[in-house]
């Protein structure tokens, strides 16, 4: 049955309902490097292969072993802009489909699974070539995939422009419109994205834009999305807010990458963003499943000692 005909209760949207502190996964593509992504490939299209299905299924499994109670697809950049820059334009359909499905067979009946949704990497017009209405089809047609492969929510993650997320959020609604939608934006050191949203202007638009939580993931590490929900709970206190920062900013160790937040101290944020009105907490860049374990951990401490439930929050159904 379609998510548009469905008349079952989202999983994702019952968990907002009760309140509880909800913890996401961790970073894709970096653990399938780890796994063996060809240097330059499309993570998203490694998942046609067998080999690229079995690595991105272990990466889906780990997560779920260590806690997470949602599980982002491997379609970050599975829109018809990036898939282009790969010759894979023409395999945007598939793509999406067959990752949500794999991610929905690793998260069984109890997880959540996420349509992973980023940005485009092009400019809008007037300051790029993409036109609004290109980047809300490609955007749907994204959707509409995403949706046919079973997900329960379309995560648009990790933007830096209102315009695009607003294409996106239109998008979403296009192609599956009986599916939530989360937005998440990264914030630089500054505490503004790339194109200088603040996060509570981020959250007044999108919030009366009717999506069903606002966050913000990726940027600088833990202590810049604390800050960012901050002020975006000061703004809309109704809306569920989501944190899913890098592991801090990382520094090259003989061309490795080192991120320096350790899983100790990402459930030590985690608590902090719970106890300020957060939602759902994960990890993204640098993160690992022993992230996401320490993070499962603090939100089970929470629970016995009392503090398992979160503040008043209203989770928002999507508009028709």
């Amino acid at each position: 049955m379609s998510a548009a005909l469905s008349t079952a209760p989202n999983p994702f949207l019952t968990r907002l309902a009760h309140r509880t502190p909800i913890v996401a996964d961790g970073p894709m593509g970096t653990r399938l490097a780890e796994l063996g992504l060809p240097a330059g490939d499309a993570p998203e299209r490694w998942v046609l292969e067998p080999a690229g299905e079995a690595a991105v299924r272990a990466v889906h499994r780990a997560y779920r072993e260590a806690g997470a109670q949602i599980l982002l697809t491997n379609t970050f950049g599975a829109n018809p802009t990036r898939l282009a820059l790969h010759g894979l334009a023409g395999r945007l359909d598939e793509i999406n489909r067959t990752g949500a499905q794999v991610a929905r067979r690793e998260a069984g009946g109890e997880v959540v699974v996420a349509g992973s949704m980023g940005p485009t990497g092009e400019f809008l017009a007037p300051l790029g070539t993409l036109s609004f209405a290109d980047a809300v089809e490609g955007f749907a047609r994204q959707a509409s995939a995403l949706a046919a492969g079973g997900v329960d929510v379309l995560w648009v993650e990790t933007m830096a422009d209102l315009e695009e997320a607003r294409a996106a959020i239109e998008g979403a609604r296009q192609g599956a419109p009986g599916l939530p939608v989360v937005v998440t934006l990264a914030f630089g050191a500054g505490g503004a994205t790339l194109m200088g949203v603040r996060p509570a202007e981020a959250i007044a638009v999108l919030g009366d834009l009717g999506v069903s939580a606002v966050g913000a993931n990726c940027g600088t590490g833990s202590a810049e999305a604390e800050r960012a929900l901050a002020r975006m709970h000061a703004t809309f206190p109704a809306l569920p807010l989501v944190g899913k920062p890098n592991a801090g900013v990382p520094h090259m160790d003989h061309d490795v990458a080192v991120y320096p937040e350790t899983p100790a101290d990402l459930a030590a944020a985690a608590g902090r963003m719970w106890a300020a009105g957060a939602a759902v907490v994960g990890v993204c860049c640098g993160g690992s499943p022993e992230h996401v374990r320490a993070i499962a951990a603090a939100q089970a401490g929470r629970a016995d000692h009392g503090h398992g439930t979160l503040g008043p929050i209203a989770p928002m159904m999507p508009s028709s």
